[in-house]
């Protein structure tokens, strides 16, 4: 592949930013994490406890709803109050609230339970690429790393310590490029695995200046991938843009910060072609 390609792409990037941020918008549909059962919106603490949106119940719910947790499944742990009645010494009622813990799993972990959640794609039933699906396919393949979706699911992401990539349903998102834009920069940052290209650090945490440099790295790698694929729109290179332009503000809007990654990108882009040498 000739490296004109990646030039063009950086280029125009760099061009877009120029002419200022074009709001980012999350493109897939899906929730907060609601209780499959009492249909009420997990609060407080419990957002961070809970890996995914989408629906939750207890083992016993599970079993009241005519199905079961698949066998093998982690639960994830919810903490809520519950108020208990006491006499004090004088015999009066007093009431205390008490910090209390439930484990709960998310309906994907769950077989013969169906969804209450509705979603309904813009444009209709979103169907996959297949260029697209074959760059995905032969890369996921090639590599090893894990891939798993979650219908109504809130999050798209990677997780280098257990190297999977988890994603929501293909369905809820307002067209095929914009999954495909989403799952392609999580591959991306699959590539700076320890086992690809080693790229990814302990020291990266939220927010700083290396791990943003990594969003970067990530963002051009899936724009250069579907401009290579043919599948790039403009709503979705627009997003990317944006997306590119809000990490940058986290390194002082640094152009050689987009120079060092799209160079990074361009190793992480032949990674997942099949193309590196």
């Amino acid at each position: 592949m000739s490296i004109n390609v990646y030039e063009l792409v950086t280029q125009r990037i760099l061009d877009q930013l120029e002419k200022g941020i074009i709001p980012w918008r999350k493109p897939w549909q899906g929730g907060e994490p609601i209780n499959f059962i009492t249909r009420k919106t997990y609060r407080g603490v419990n957002l961070l406890l809970l890996p995914y949106g989408g629906e939750w119940l207890t083992f016993k719910q599970a079993k009241d709803s005519g199905g079961n947790v698949k066998r093998g499944e982690k639960s994830s742990l919810i903490v809520f109050y519950k108020t208990v009645e006491k006499e004090n010494e004088n015999g009066e009622k007093e009431f205390y609230p008490v910090l209390k813990y439930s484990n709960i799993f998310h309906l994907s972990q769950c077989e013969g339970i169906e969804s209450k959640i509705e979603l309904t794609a813009p444009s209709g039933t979103i169907k996959p690429i297949e260029t697209a699906q074959d760059i995905l396919n032969g890369y996921i393949t090639r590599s090893g790393v894990k891939l798993e979706h979650i219908e109504g699911g809130n999050h798209a992401c990677y997780s280098p310590l257990s190297d999977k990539i988890t994603m929501p349903g293909i369905t809820q998102f307002d067209s095929a490029e914009e999954y495909y834009s989403t799952i392609l920069h999580e591959a991306a940052h699959s590539t700076g695995h320890k086992s690809r290209l080693d790229r990814i650090t302990d020291t990266a945490a939220f927010g700083n200046g290396e791990y943003s440099r990594e969003e970067l790295t990530a963002e051009i790698t899936a724009s250069m991938i579907m401009n290579v694929a043919g599948i790039e729109l403009p709503e979705t290179f627009q997003n990317s843009v944006s997306y590119i332009k809000s990490w940058m503000k986290k390194l002082r809007e640094d152009n050689k910060a987009i120079l060092a990654a799209s160079g990074k990108a361009q190793k992480a882009t032949d990674l997942i072609l099949g193309t590196a040498g």
